[in-house]
This record gives structure tokens, sequence and C-alpha cells, in this order.
């Protein structure tokens, strides 16, 4: 990967590398891995199970620190903190859309979004009212999760994500067990998101998320193995036409 970010790179890692020990036994997760997306850029990261993907977006998002190497949005540096420096630097820089476990079951839709936004602790550019009718929930605010649809909930967790208009907007398999239909609605959100300036990177097993992607990035045994882009080109090998 290029050595030096460029003013529009919003999201850079530099020489990642993700340790874990058990024991006497020592999982390599992250081998040296290097990424940057720009401004306005959908990139999508692939590669079988256990490659790394998830280490990668956890350590991206400050979820996780990695044993080396550094990671930055917006040119301000979020790893190698304390746990509630990385948490506030999140909220305001970053959103997170997982396939589950962005709802918390006893909270309305609402105040789910309100959650990441009193976080910041600053006021929203755009209120969870408005937020939740951009992804069309508006009539079901009040809701609670385990009452909102398939189609419902993914949409539901792609506002949690985009509380505080992040620069970053980071997904583990967001469409992992959707329908083909609601697959194509949610990445049609997050390609406005990204027209709108937002760097988005995708974790993915799916074929169509790839083929919407600007450029892809293949992960294996924790190295990053080709960047290409795929615009109209062959999916990866990594990716099947199945979304799970």
């Amino acid at each position: 990967m290029p050595a030096s970010p460029r003013e529009e790179d919003v999201l850079t890692a530099r020489e990642l590398y993700r340790f874990y020990r058990a024991g006497e036994e020592e999982t390599l997760a992250l081998r040296g891995v290097s990424l940057r997306v720009r401004r306005g850029e959908t990139v999508a990261v692939v590669g079988p199970s256990g490659s790394g993907k998830s280490t990668l977006l956890g350590c991206l998002a400050g979820l996780d620190e990695p044993s080396g190497g550094e990671v930055r949005v917006d040119g301000v540096r979020i790893s190698h903190r304390p746990e509630t420096e990385r948490a506030r630097l999140r909220a305001l820089h970053i959103g997170v859309l997982l396939q589950t476990r962005n709802l918390l079951p006893h909270l309305s839709v609402r105040d789910n979004v309100r959650l990441p936004q009193r976080a910041a602790g600053r006021k929203p550019v755009t209120s969870a009212r408005e937020l939740l009718a951009q992804v069309g929930l508006g009539e079901r605010m009040d809701a609670l999760p385990r009452q909102l649809s398939g189609g419902e909930l993914a949409r539901a967790g792609l506002a949690v994500s985009l509380a505080n208009s992040p620069a970053v907007l980071l997904a583990d398999e967001p469409t992992g067990e959707l329908d083909g239909e609601t697959e194509r609605m949610v990445l049609a959100m997050l390609r406005d998101r990204a027209a709108q300036g937002c760097a988005v990177l995708i974790v993915t097993h799916s074929a169509e998320v790839v083929r919407s992607a600007d450029r892809v990035i293949a992960l294996e045994d924790g190295r990053t193995t080709a960047a290409t882009a795929p615009a109209g080109g062959a999916v990866p090998a990594e990716v099947s036409d199945a979304t799970g």
C-alpha cells in the first residue's frame, strides 16, 4: 500500500498486527495490514473465514487494539489510546454497522439512535426522528427491535450507525442475513451515504456488495493479497453469490 496518506484519505491503517495468546499458543490474526479509504469511496474487504476480516474491522473501529501499527480517522489517531478515549473518538468520527448487535433490545428504535448521539457529547447534525424518516422508519420510532421485520432491523441498524454523521462507516457483513430485495435497499443507502462524502468500508462475502464497491481488498492469513477495482469486472474467487 502507499506509504503516505493523501489529503482525501479519511481512514488510514499502517502495518496493523494483531496477536492472540492462549497459554503457549499464539495466533497471528493480522500481519502488517495497511490500507486507506478516501472520502466518498466504498471499499469491500473479502477473504475466507479466518482470514482476519472481522479482526481488521474491530481495529479500524477502535473496538479492539492492534498489537502493532496505527489507525487514523480524519487525521486523528484512534489506536493505542485508553478505551474511554477510543469510545469518544468512535462516537465522533465512526459509524459501525454490524450484522447483529446494533440495537439494544430494551430500547425503542428512536432511543437506540439517540444513545450514540448522547455519547458524542454534541448536538447531532440530524435528529433521531429525521434519521429514521430517511430510512423509512418514521412510523416505527417507538417500536422495540423485537417488533421489527428483518428489513426494518437492517434499516434501524443503519440509522444507528449514521447517528452522528460519521466521516467513516464500517460495516461487518451488513447484508449477510437479508433477502435480495432488502440487501439492494441497504446497499443503495450505503452508496447514498458515500455520495455525500462518507468513506465506507464493508467486510463481506456477498457478490452483490463487491459489485457495488469502488475497490476490493482481499485478505488471506491476516495479510492483504490484492486490491482491485470491480467496476463491472470479475468478482474475486473468495466471494460467492450467496450472501452468507
